[in-house]
């Protein structure tokens, strides 16, 4: 008897799994994307580093069972900016993995308004390294300065271009190239990674394996259009090839073609 979930999508690109219902607030030109002062870093270091990441390498191990394969690839790029591209396949999972294979570096995530907009949590995600997503142009100005930022003090800076949250997807979904406007234009470093579902024997619940790749680099004599889409290409590619080392299928997804 198969006992997996089964899941009916049809698009790819759109459908969204996650069980969350929030209500966004609207990013524009007066949202701050980062604060200056001696109580602001000591509010970042307070979440960020004495409660977040021992609690993201706790859930991380503890819950998800992860390891990570590829991680000596960043070492050389601890002190540099570098971009990761991921697949988005948990909710709570997504936003803690990646502090835990970057470790010591300092990790942000390019996220939707969603999670700035909860009454608590909301407030503290921006010391945790969350980016909204712009909605005016002028707020457009001041995320593009902040990823720029965030790439000069040597963050590495997450994306998850699939963008919607597909629960132990063991596939990698088409996504567009947008996203990869930003390595595009500075040139710096990209890396992939993939999370990866390995059965545990007599367990219900599988292992995680994280598969670290890179580092991808734009090809800067192209027209940037051009490049943006090479680098995308080339990051799918790798990253479907890690999805194939899923051996086990804990939620079934099935297109309705209807």
């Amino acid at each position: 008897m198969d006992n997996r979930k089964v899941i009916t999508y049809k698009d790819e690109l759109n459908d969204e799994f996650s069980t969350a219902v929030i209500e966004a607030r609207t990013i524009d030109g007066d949202y701050i994307y980062d604060r200056h002062g001696p109580v602001r870093a000591f509010t970042r270091f307070f979440w960020y580093r004495m409660i977040a990441t021992p609690l993201a390498y706790l859930y991380v191990k503890c819950s998800l069972h992860q390891r990570s394969v590829g991680r000596e690839k960043l070492k050389p790029f601890r002190k540099t900016g570098v971009y990761l591209y991921g697949n988005h396949t948990q909710a709570v999972g997504d936003p803690l993995t990646p502090n835990v294979f970057c470790f010591p570096k300092r990790v942000s995530f390019i996220v939707h308004p969603n999670n700035v907009s909860m009454p608590v949590l909301g407030r503290i995600n921006p010391s945790l390294g969350a980016i909204p997503l712009p909605d005016t142009r002028e707020a457009y100005r001041n995320f593009t300065e902040c990823i720029a930022g965030r790439i000069r003090n040597g963050h590495a800076v997450v994306i998850y271009p699939e963008a919607h949250i597909w629960p132990y997807y063991t596939k990698i979904r088409p996504f567009p190239d947008g996203s990869f406007g930003y390595p595009a234009k500075d040139g710096s470093p990209v890396f992939s990674f993939v999370n990866t579902y390995q059965e545990r024997k007599h367990r219900r619940k599988p292992r995680m394996t994280t598969y670290i790749d890179g580092p991808f680099y734009p090809d800067m004599e192209l027209p940037l259009k051009q490049r943006r889409k090479k680098l995308r290409d080339e990051v799918y590619a790798q990253m479907c090839r890690r999805a194939a080392l899923s051996n086990v299928e804990v939620i079934r997804y099935i297109k309705d073609n209807s």
